[in-house]
């Protein structure tokens, strides 16, 4: 089996409305459950917003800058991840197309390097 990292990608913005956000997450809920039931979940999480992220830059001498918020602006921000293990690529990227009906937002799949297929 190979891991994949299932980024969900998230609109800076307003969020959706409490009725409309409660159903995204019922249905992730179930995306989730899905996932347990073919034994292909390890992780799933959200994310705060980028604002509240805090960056570390290695320096000069061994000194480490560090800086509020995030590493980039960008009109979206990695808001959720979850960390499957599958046979190969389709199989992951089935898993990606449901979580991009469950949460309505672009998923990007991603495989972890240094694991052979199969």
């Amino acid at each position: 089996m190979k891991h994949y990292l299932l980024s969900v990608m998230q609109p800076v913005g307003e969020p959706p409305e409490p009725e409309v956000l409660e159903e995204i997450m019922h249905r992730v809920e179930g995306f989730h459950a899905e996932l347990r039931a073919a034994d292909a979940w390890v992780f799933a999480g959200g994310l705060h917003g980028p604002e509240t992220a805090t960056v570390l830059r290695a320096g000069e001498g061994g000194d480490v800058l560090v800086t509020d918020g995030p590493y980039t602006e960008s009109k979206e921000y990695l808001g959720g991840i979850c960390l499957i293990k599958v046979p190969d690529l389709d199989a992951a990227l089935d898993w990606g197309r449901r979580a991009a009906r469950a949460t309505t937002l672009p998923i990007e799949v991603r495989p972890f390097m240094g694991e052979a297929d199969g």
